[in-house]
């Protein structure tokens, strides 16, 4: 691996999830200052994965066709005016102030396709063998983002949500110049010439239909809606699940998901590497499916903060390793020139399931109790180990440009 470019991705991705992680778990007690019930919450969460679904899979089309840097200043600049938007909407609390909240998620969701363009980066650096472990930078990233970021999210918010929305949005322009400053193109003058004219990198509504039919790919693609669907229910519910199982408030809930960075960061940092040396991924793929339907059962049983901190580790650790062997995967199944297009596309199923998910974990809360969401997620992720089992075998590496 190329040490020297992954450390300046590296840091504009952490950048970027702080930011980011600042703002999302303060978003149910934001919306609860506008009156909004938790379906209505899961509504407001569910807006920036719809700007994903349509976003995602044509920046990271685009960055296979004009180059990495280019489409992540694009997608950063558009965090930078969403935030922006949010926080001076909160401050100066206008007519029509929760539509406006709305519309920047949105906004922000359409152009937030910066973490599939540095996945792709990442790709482009680093050998296969050494894919995974490359991948895991941006898992680390996460948890170091999401270490500070609802830390820092809800103790700014003791002055008013809209201090951590424009904070938020200053971390955004810094990484705008990060960008143009210190990260380097991962694809040459002649190599984006060449992939501009390839009928691979052109966007096509066709192309999903058809990933999802390639029996390597085809499965995969599968087992991360699968999982996506299982974890998102997790993530995108959690602050509300703390707020209303545990009483946490927003200081509180930001600091048990600071925690939950630290787990990650120690899975990404210290065990990714060691484990796909070790370990096939497929066999990562089957272990951390099993132990992570298990967790998801405790989380949904825990009837305490300090059993909830207990049941973290293995969710942190499977649901890390989990997400980042099924990436890996992905990008070994294609050629080099349809990286960027995959990932994308994986990130849109992400979306649509993301779309979904904080819908139904808050009206699984508000309908059934705090419990549920974690006993449908074990189900989801069940059913994730058998599809596995019976339909994902081990990527071969494309040297070619044609998709398994």
């Amino acid at each position: 691996m190329k040490k020297s470019v992954l450390l300046p991705v590296f840091l504009v991705v952490f950048v970027d999830l702080l930011s980011f992680s600042l703002i999302l778990p303060l978003m149910p007690y934001i919306a609860a200052n506008y009156g909004l019930n938790p379906f209505f919450v899961g509504l407001l969460l569910a807006t920036y994965p719809i700007g994903q679904v349509f976003g995602t899979p044509i920046l990271g089309r685009l960055s296979d066709r004009f180059g990495r840097k280019p489409i992540l200043l694009l997608s950063v600049g558009g965090t930078f005016i969403a935030l922006i938007t949010l926080g001076l909407t909160l401050w100066l609390n206008p007519a029509g102030a929760i539509f406006i909240i709305f519309a920047t998620r949105l906004f922000d969701g359409l152009t937030g396709g910066n973490i599939t363009v540095a996945q792709s980066y990442i790709s482009d650096v680093t050998t296969p063998e050494n894919r995974a472990k490359g991948l895991g930078m941006i898992g680390a990233a996460f948890g170091l983002g999401f270490i500070f970021g609802p830390a820092m999210g809800g103790f700014l918010s003791q002055w008013g949500y809209q201090i951590p929305a424009l904070f938020a949005a200053s971390l955004s322009f810094m990484n705008l110049v990060l960008i143009t400053i210190i990260l380097p193109e991962s694809l040459s003058a002649e190599t984006r010439e060449k992939l501009r004219h390839s009928e691979k990198t052109k966007f096509s509504l066709k192309i999903l239909k058809e990933a999802l039919d390639k029996p390597v790919v085809g499965p995969l693609l599968h087992s991360r809606v699968y999982y996506s669907i299982a974890h998102g229910i997790f993530q995108t519910i959690f602050a509300l699940y703390a707020q209303k199982r545990l009483n946490l408030n927003a200081a509180q809930t930001g600091l048990v998901l600071g925690y939950v960075g630290i787990l990650v960061v120690i899975v990404q940092v210290g065990f990714i590497g060691k484990l796909t040396k070790k370990y096939t991924e497929t066999q990562l793929m089957k272990a951390s499916s099993l132990i992570l339907a298990i967790s998801y059962v405790l989380w949904a049983l825990a009837p305490n903060l300090i059993l909830l901190m207990i049941v973290l580790i293995p969710i942190s650790a499977t649901s890390g390793i989990l997400n980042t062997v099924l990436r890996s995967a992905l990008t070994k199944a294609v050629s080099r020139e349809e990286i960027g297009g995959i990932l994308g596309l994986s990130s849109s199923l992400e979306s649509m399931t993301s779309i979904l998910t904080p819908i139904l974990g808050g009206f699984l809360v508000a309908s059934i109790g705090t419990w549920a969401p974690g006993i449908f997620s074990s189900i989801v992720t069940i059913s994730l180990l058998w599809f596995i089992v019976r339909k994902v075998t081990e990527p071969k590496i494309q040297l070619s440009s044609d998709v398994l």
